[in-house]
């Protein structure tokens, strides 16, 4: 009978003390990976918002703003509001019209470069509400 108590109190110690170390097992990210993911994703989100920002202050962008009854001034507002997905794409679209305005389509805009125009700021100005 007292071996039966010596073999179940060391198997319970043995139980009791293997959680402790499994849980101190090395994590797959380090705290320096971790911070760095971190602050790199906030820095492409400071960066998008400039984007936008940007964008939102062209002439042009003010023009066919003004002419649909959109404010550029409410959706600059809302900029910080915009998070994750909808951040990326309002953003990728913005580059893509500035880059369609700095390559000489000032003159003429097309149709589809209007309605992205517009896109993005409705969008911008939906999220805001």
């Amino acid at each position: 009978m007292q071996m039966f108590r010596r073999i179940l109190a060391t198997t319970l110690a043995v139980m009791l003390c293997a959680p402790a170390a499994w849980a101190q097992q090395t994590h797959v990210i380090t705290k320096s990976a971790l911070d760095q993911a971190v602050q790199q994703r906030v820095s492409q989100d400071e960066a998008d918002r400039e984007t936008l920002r940007s964008f939102l202050q062209d002439p042009t962008v003010k023009r066919v703003a003004a002419n649909a009854g959109l404010s550029t001034e409410r959706a600059e507002a809302a900029l910080s509001t915009l998070q994750g997905d909808d951040l990326r794409y309002a953003a990728g679209q913005a580059r893509a019209v500035t880059q369609d305005l700095a390559g000489g389509a000032t003159v003429v805009i097309t149709t589809t470069t209007i309605i992205i125009i517009l896109l993005v700021v409705l969008i911008i100005v939906l999220l805001a509400q």
